[in-house]
């Protein structure tokens, strides 16, 4: 069984409970933009085509370095192995290790043979990892290290039954054969887990093109082309780490990817920045605040030259690092990104403007392109539509949104519904969770979560999941968590 035969289908999920006359208002009052977008093609189509038109760096980190036509020739020789391992179209390949060339040519593998790309964090605890790969189903933990995988995966991959396979053996291996096996735009392309309720994590499924498409918003609204370097400095679990390994590629740019040493080495990741030339950067506010606390001690030469642009992401971004980064880092410019998982990563983009300073909160943006966002308010008759200066809940709807939670109906039943707006590929619409107001002008101002969802260090946390698990010893009778934010006294 792949793992299509386990989600639902828009026709299977619930209705929106809102009015004819709501629905009407709904669809004036949202906030849209559509952008055409060829959502048919594959990564590693783009790849080989970069490779014969003309050969250029695509990947580094800080082993090697591979222009297309190697990345390309790595991705077909561990499709071969994944293959002969048993991996199949619409299967789960997970992969573990550390973040590498390796893991960019492992995703166009599994693009190649029409898998899924499951990533598996080696941080994670042995527990986690057994219990990712097996609500995923997962046929294979590819281990891309080149000495041993971390322990916790090997134990949590025998523990759930999964083979283990080394990507070094792929060396051997003839190149696969054959054109990328995309069957249709709305294939599922890969599963991220995020934090649960109910103390399970939940395997959020993204479509190839919600993937794809958020790919183009970055290349759209960032103006990426070859001649750009984007930074991966992600965690694999991490969603922001799809786009960054592939939108460089889909232009014929360049992938630098940092490993955790230097991502966590302000100083260390500022002077990466200037000797390999990188001009896009995306960090969570946190370590925004970081890089800017620690640039003074870094030589004037070094200090973030060429970068060209700073996304935030994961959490809220403080006005006063913004203004800090306009005022220090004239030269890049500073874009505030919103998006949720399980619309394919960020849904809405923000490049933020010195009249932004004077705001208590900075807008999150427009939505990028092929993606409508509706504003609705919950009250005893249904949902409510919102027009600008009132707050509601965010509800997402178009080409990003993807096709729910692996295994997980009643989650998805919560989460998901059919669009009753407009008629998009997915024909689904996300509830965020989220508290929104529409301003003025159109963009949108994040207000807080509407749930117990945290956020912490731009991790997505689930307060119920920690009290859930606190809740399995035998020596915790109640438990209740909250957050304590220390730097703020509260």
């Amino acid at each position: 069984m792949t793992i299509v035969d386990g989600l639902l289908g828009p026709a299977e999920l619930p209705e929106l409970a809102i009015a004819p006359a709501e629905l009407r208002r709904g669809r004036e009052l949202a906030v849209t933009r559509d952008h055409t977008v060829d959502l048919a093609d594959a990564v590693i189509t783009r790849v080989e085509r970069f490779a014969r038109e003309r050969d250029r760096p695509a990947v580094r980190d800080d082993r090697r370095r591979l222009g297309y036509a190697e990345l390309a020739l790595e991705a077909r020789r561990l499709a071969t192995l994944m293959e002969r391992a048993g991996v199949t179209p619409g299967t789960v390949v997970a992969v573990g290790g550390e973040r590498g060339t390796t893991v960019v040519a492992a995703f166009l593998a599994t693009e190649l043979l029409g898998a899924l790309y499951l990533p598996a964090d080696g941080n994670w605890p042995a527990r986690r990892v057994a219990d990712v790969l097996g609500q995923a189903g997962a046929v294979l933990l590819l281990n891309t290290d080149p000495e041993a995988a971390a322990p916790s995966l090997v134990e949590g991959a025998r523990e759930a039954g999964v083979r283990i396979v080394r990507a070094a053996e792929s060396v051997s291996c003839e190149p696969w054969q054959g054109p990328a096996r995309l069957e249709s735009p709305d294939q599922p392309r890969y599963v991220l887990f995020t934090s649960g309720s109910t103390g399970r994590p939940k395997g959020a499924v993204v479509e190839h093109q919600g993937m794809l498409n958020h790919l183009y918003a970055k290349v759209v609204d960032l103006g990426i082309t070859e001649r750009d370097v984007v930074a991966q400095t992600a965690p694999l679990g991490f969603d922001i780490s799809i786009w960054q390994m592939l939108c460089p590629l889909v232009v014929g740019g360049e992938v630098a990817v940092v490993g955790d040493a230097t991502a966590h080495d302000s100083v260390a990741f500022a002077r990466l920045i200037y000797e390999q030339g990188v001009t896009v950067v995306e960090l969570v506010p946190t370590m925004v605040r970081l890089l800017l606390d620690d640039l003074a001690a870094v030589p004037a030469a070094a200090r973030l030259e060429g970068l060209r642009w700073m996304l935030a992401t994961g959490e809220e971004l403080p006005t006063e690092v913004a203004r800090r980064w306009l005022q220090e880092t004239p030269q890049a410019g500073l874009v505030n990104a919103y998006g949720p998982t399980e619309c394919s990563d960020d849904v809405t983009h923000h490049t933020v403007l010195p009249e932004d300073l004077t705001l208590l909160r900075l807008p999150i943006g427009a939505p990028v392109v092929n993606t409508q966002l509706y504003v609705l308010r919950r009250e005893d008759d249904g949902w409510h539509a919102c027009g600008p200066g009132e707050n509601g809940e965010l509800f997402v709807g178009g080409v990003c949104v993807g096709r729910g939670y692996v295994g997980d109906h009643d989650r998805t039943r919560e989460a998901f519904f059919r669009d009753p707006f407009r008629d998009t590929p997915t024909g689904r619409l996300y509830r965020t969770g989220d508290a929104v107001t529409v301003l003025p002008q159109g963009a949108l101002q994040y207000l807080g979560r509407v749930d117990r969802q945290v956020k912490i260090a731009g991790v997505r946390m689930e307060l119920g999941e920690i009290e859930a698990v606190l809740q399995r010893h035998p020596a915790v009778g109640a438990v209740a968590v909250v957050v304590h934010d220390f730097a703020r006294g509260r």
